[in-house]
């Protein structure tokens, strides 16, 4: 199956009251993982690939190719969606979408609010010619975001009536408001501010986009879909599955050297990481949209 773009399997989960999953890719087992698992699964995917990994993946062209090459070989037939994520310009958004990527999102939230309206209007102007959708960020979700440190303290929860202005102002297809989610693992109990996640969804009308889905408890992620999030997004938790296994055959197998050894059973790992995410999320068996 062919690419596509986050539009149409996003306001489907919206109506459908679950979530699409966005798995980054960190490297080739990685990508191999994702995509068997939302094939086992019949669940629409979202591939997230982050700015800094670019470079460390052989670039986009590189990263969109390997991405349709596996699919044709592993014969996957769900929708799966190649998306930027936080992307920090409006250059590295073209070019993604250059690339191939059918999805990106463009990342001015450390602006004031009228730059990141300009900046986001303008990617999304250019990708919507193209049938690729775009995702944007308001206020500042907490934790690590690549190399960008964000401290609690500067951590805020999002205007609902800067959310509106946003969405009407730059025609996105989705957003991600900041409510309290971290990227990175949690440091003591995250605090999502559902009734603000609620107004937004029912003022602005788009899906939202939770960031930092690894470590929250499931009652909030199914609280979080409630609220009109239809969009979370996992990559510690994969990470974390990924290295334990490696870890522990290596300190089982001192002497091992061939990757494959170390990389298939993190490969498993991973697929089993992101099964059980797929099967929170509620977009086990939504492949078909229904």
């Amino acid at each position: 199956m062919a690419l596509v773009s986050m539009k149409e399997m996003l306001q489907t989960a919206l109506e459908g009251k679950y979530a699409v999953g966005q798995f980054n890719l960190n490297n080739l087992e990685f990508t191999q993982a994702i995509l068997q698992a939302a094939q086992l699964e019949q669940a629409p995917v979202i591939l997230g690939v982050s700015e800094a990994y670019i470079p460390y993946m052989g670039g986009l062209p590189c990263i969109a190719g390997m991405v349709k090459a596996l699919i044709e070989h592993y014969g996957i037939t769900v929708p799966v969606a190649l998306h930027l994520d936080h992307g920090s310009s409006y250059e590295v958004c073209i070019k993604a979408i250059h690339a191939g990527f059918t999805s990106v999102m463009i990342d001015a939230s450390h602006h004031s609010l009228q730059h990141n309206i300009e900046v986001t209007r303008q990617v999304t102007q250019a990708a919507h010619v193209l049938g690729v959708s775009v995702e944007s960020e308001l206020g500042r979700i907490t934790g690590r975001e690549d190399d960008l440190v964000v401290d609690d303290a500067d951590g805020m929860y999002a205007v609902a009536e800067d959310c509106v202005t946003m969405v009407q102002e730059t025609g996105i297809d989705c957003l991600a408001p900041a409510l309290g989610s971290v990227h990175g693992p949690y440091r003591g109990q995250p605090k999502l501010g559902f009734e603000r996640m609620a107004e937004i969804k029912e003022l602005t009308g788009v899906p939202l986009v939770l960031h930092g889905g690894s470590g929250l408890p499931d009652d909030e992620i199914r609280q979080a879909i409630a609220c009109g999030t239809a969009k979370i997004n996992v990559n510690t938790d994969n990470q974390i599955a990924c290295t334990a296994t490696i870890r522990t055959y290596l300190n089982d197998h001192p002497d091992a050297y061939d990757p494959r050894n170390y990389l298939i059973p993190a490969r498993e790992a991973i697929i089993a990481s992101v099964r059980s995410k797929i099967q929170l999320f509620g977009s086990s068996g939504k492949a078909g949209g229904q």
